[in-house]
């Protein structure tokens, strides 16, 4: 089969790809740092054409062309799986939706609950020679989006990474309809905050309970870096990863020489993930690394697979929690800030995991916009505000002033657990607060 000329055949402009797309479509741009780029600025310049054109994406890591306008909602709606602060600026702007879910059902909702999507449009890597468009950073949920796709335009770009991948981790050209050359963007820094005084305690008190040989989960922020960078300078080795997100940390640990994955049960030596996102550092270690696994996230974020590694590790980060043991990682209040991504899929599969614990971790406290002093450890959730992890799940808590195991606690064991973990100002209220709701004792420690 001459992939080549299939190649020259399909290939076009930008421009006139997206002459395909009608009102009232639904459009699809795949995930983070593969959402389209030129098919994205020739989509915005046909907007005065369109009405109602419905666009899935998530995660975005710049702001897409067609959200720039001041009228772009009247011809566009944005709808997110997950957000960063740039779709929270577009649904600033009243055009744009969050769709909730747990990120592993992702690909199921492809197969069994979504339409199929009108136009798919996404940046690849360059065909290989056996004509596949590798998924790159996003294997995720990538498969099944192109299995139900009416129409795939792929839009290349050099710099992405090609990966190495289990399973459903790339497209045949036999599928595509449309190839646009790209002007091959540099790709987005997803650089993390610098740790903190607060994350480096929080760091510390968690790195003792990793042993050797534990498979690794880190989510994002400043706080799993902190973690990260501990344990590349710690004596810990033969880690593993199994992973949704992959993230600058991890290059750090591997290249520290902590990680060889013997240890694990499944994908023994493979470093596994579902999405990645970071800084030229990540995309240059995972290019073409057999080290390195993509894999839809139905496999990644599955409980079943997580908890097949023995001391499985997960590390995640939360906004606020209630003296329940209710966590909040999604919202301040009715104010959306991210999604429940795969946090309660890692905290169940890591507690299932032989020798595995779950830790999520907060500042105790931070200071608001007018600089007053706020707790993080609330008596209940702010209303409107998301449990994304129940407290019949939840095992460890972590915060600068303490770490404490849930499983088996009591309402006034776990609040007065909680109190002892928020920021000294707030404890007495907090203890106020827990009798007038019952759950505290009198003989409770104060």
């Amino acid at each position: 089969m001459d992939y080549e000329k299939q190649y020259q055949e399909k290939l076009t402009t930008a421009a006139e790809a997206v002459k395909i797309i009608k009102s009232g479509d639904w459009v699809d741009y795949s995930w983070c740092v593969n959402h389209p780029y030129a098919l994205d600025q020739a989509l915005a310049a046909r907007k005065d054409e369109l009405e109602d054109v419905k666009v899935h994406g998530s995660t975005s890591l710049w702001m897409p062309e067609i959200c720039k306008a001041q009228d772009a909602g009247e011809h566009f709606t944005w709808v997110a799986w997950h957000t960063t602060g740039i779709d929270r600026k577009i649904f600033k702007k009243g055009m744009g939706y969050f769709t909730p879910m747990r990120y592993s059902e992702l690909p199921r909702f492809y197969r069994d609950h979504l339409p199929p999507a009108d136009v798919l449009m996404m940046q690849v890597p360059p065909m290989d020679r056996f004509g596949n468009f590798s998924f790159s950073v996003s294997p995720s949920h990538l498969a099944q989006l192109c299995a139900r796709a009416k129409h795939i335009i792929v839009e290349i770009n050099e710099n992405l990474p090609r990966t190495y991948g289990l399973y459903d981790t790339e497209l045949h050209i036999s599928r595509v309809d449309a190839i646009v050359e790209g002007p091959n963007p540099s790709l987005p820094q997803m650089s993390m905050p610098a740790p903190t005084d607060v994350d480096q305690r929080i760091a510390q008190l968690i790195l003792p309970h990793i042993p050797d040989g534990a498979c690794l989960q880190l989510g994002i922020g400043g706080m799993p870096n902190a973690v990260g960078e501990l344990i590349a300078q710690s004596d810990l080795k033969d880690l593993g990863i199994h992973t949704e997100m992959y993230i600058d940390a991890f290059v750090d640990i591997a290249k520290a020489g902590k990680i060889t994955g013997r240890r694990k049960t499944m994908d023994k030596g493979r470093q596994v993930f579902g999405m990645a996102a970071g800084t030229d550092k990540l995309y240059r270690y995972i290019d073409q690394n057999p080290e390195v696994m993509g894999a839809p996230v139905e496999y990644t974020n599955d409980v079943r697979v997580i908890s097949s590694n023995d001391n499985f590790i997960s590390i995640n980060n939360a906004i606020d929690m209630d003296l329940f043991s209710q966590i909040n990682a999604e919202s301040a209040g009715v104010r959306h800030i991210s999604g429940t991504g795969g946090q309660l899929d890692f905290v169940m599969g890591a507690y299932l995991s032989k020798g595995g614990k779950s830790f999520i971790c907060l500042s105790s406290s931070y200071t608001d916009e007018d600089g007053n002093l706020k707790s993080r450890v609330l008596p209940t959730l702010a209303p409107g505000s998301i449990c994304t992890t129940p407290r019949s799940v939840v095992q460890y808590i972590v915060t600068e002033y303490g770490i404490v195991d849930m499983k088996g606690k009591n309402t006034w064991q776990r609040a007065e657990a909680l109190v002892s973990l928020a920021h000294p100002d707030f404890r007495e209220s907090l203890i106020q607060e827990a009798e007038n709701m019952g759950i505290w004792r009198n003989s409770n420690k104060r």
